[in-house]
């Protein structure tokens, strides 16, 4: 077994998290302005350090093993803080303006946690946040609107985002709502749903459709507020993660079929080299946040 030194290299660190964002040695290379060979060396002085492969090729890219997905996060907490403290002793304290997104159902519930971090650490940034549904994100994103935006990953569409992991959709409902004597006498299953197009909205219709259950929309609305107000209500059952629900509603369990998992993704605008800084903390805040609630 390799000894693990007790201090990691921030040079071979900065090369390994920027070859990973890059994709490649040549491009990490060009944004650090060391030669494609010195990037490799310092990627492979790292993993000598660490004990353990960081790193595979995936056709011209580069893809992280297990051992480099644990690495990744610290070695970004890692950069951020060394970056922070030169710039606190320079008085060049991180400036400027960064515009994220977050879909509805993460706004209310780790947004608040999350700006209030990164505010500690860089009060001289401006935050713009937007919470909104998937598509006014990504619109934002492709219009250049927004620099970072987490959202619901996009079924059967490759965007290239970062993954940030997977949720388990539940159907939830009010107590006092008796869907079992409803799926007993073959009644249509109310269903309180977003406006089309919604992921969980399709989703939940095709589940529902497979189990051969009937179903009828009851309730229709252009916000997540609006649904958890109508199943809290017990106008009838939703599709959604258990993130950000209400403590007076409850999952139905195995009386209906499972609606499976739902990805979710951290999409980067076209940004700019004076807030890479802030988006990988942010990111790596977002991270955190959300592997406490999934």
């Amino acid at each position: 077994m390799n000894k693990i030194p007790s201090t990691l290299d921030l040079d071979a660190l900065r090369s390994f998290v920027t070859g990973i964002e890059c994709g490649s040695f040549a491009q990490a290379a060009s944004r650090l302005c060391r030669s494609t060979s010195a990037v490799s060396a310092q990627l492979k002085k790292l993993e000598q350090q660490c004990g353990v492969e960081l790193v595979v090729r995936n056709g011209r890219h580069l893809a992280l093993t297990h051992n480099g997905e644990i690495i990744m996060g610290y070695a970004r907490r890692l950069l951020a803080l060394n970056d922070e403290a030169l710039l606190a002793l320079n008085g060049k304290l991180m400036q400027g303006e960064i515009r994220i997104g977050m879909q509805e159902d993460f706004g209310e519930s780790l947004m608040p946690g999350i700006l209030g971090e990164f505010k500690l650490h860089h009060p001289g940034m401006r935050i713009l946040a937007r919470v909104d549904r998937n598509r006014g994100l990504l619109n934002a994103i492709n219009e250049n609107e927004l620099d970072m935006a987490l959202l619901w990953q996009l079924e059967h569409v490759q965007r290239g985002g970062k993954p940030m992991g997977q949720c388990q959709l539940e159907w939830i409902m009010h107590p006092k709502l008796d869907i079992t004597t409803l799926l007993a006498q073959g009644l249509p299953l109310p269903l309180v749903m977003l406006e089309s197009p919604c992921l969980m909205r399709s989703r939940a219709i095709e589940c529902l459709d497979r189990a051969n259950i009937p179903w009828q929309v009851v309730f229709v609305s252009q916000s997540l507020s609006g649904i958890w107000a109508a199943v809290q209500a017990g106008l009838g059952i939703t599709l959604r993660t258990r993130i950000g629900m209400p403590g007076n509603l409850h999952v139905a369990g195995a009386v209906l079929p499972s609606p499976g998992n739902l990805g979710i993704t951290l999409e980067q605008g076209v940004g700019n080299d004076a807030i890479h800084g802030a988006q990988l903390m942010l990111g790596q805040l977002m991270e955190d946040a959300l592997s406490k609630v999934m």
